[in-house]
């Protein structure tokens, strides 16, 4: 019971270290290092050998890695959002300007599900 606590509060201290934030970049370097960090405590602690600690960091920034791709994609489809309705809006004549998104996003998400920077012009 005693290992388990440990376990739990140390995951606790390392998720709440920061949390994963995302913009529409494609970068996801801290979502990485905070999953690794995260499994390569949890690992080590579970297994009491640096070899757990290892697979665990591993497994942990592999994890890491795919929540940062998936905030990015969200992050891309919400700016796109809030774009077009912002566009929309103002060519009706009712723009409020309640948000900022009145300028093109710096990345799409395309058909394969990556995020695309534009070409510069």
């Amino acid at each position: 019971m005693r290992s388990f606590t440990r376990i739990a509060a140390a995951a606790a201290v390392v998720l709440a270290a920061g949390p994963a934030y995302a913009a529409c970049n494609g970068d996801t370097g801290t979502e990485t290092v905070l999953g690794a960090a995260s499994g390569a405590t949890v690992g080590g602690l579970a297994s009491h050998s640096i070899a757990g600690a290892a697979i665990g960091g591993v497994a942990g920034g592999l994890i890491g890695n795919a929540i940062g791709q998936s905030n990015n994609r969200e992050d891309c489809r919400r700016d796109a959002y809030y774009y077009d309705r912002d566009r929309q809006m103002a060519e009706n004549g009712t723009y409020r300007n309640r948000y900022d998104y009145n300028r093109p996003p710096d990345s799409y998400v395309g058909r394969d599900g990556d995020v695309h920077d534009y070409p510069d012009d």
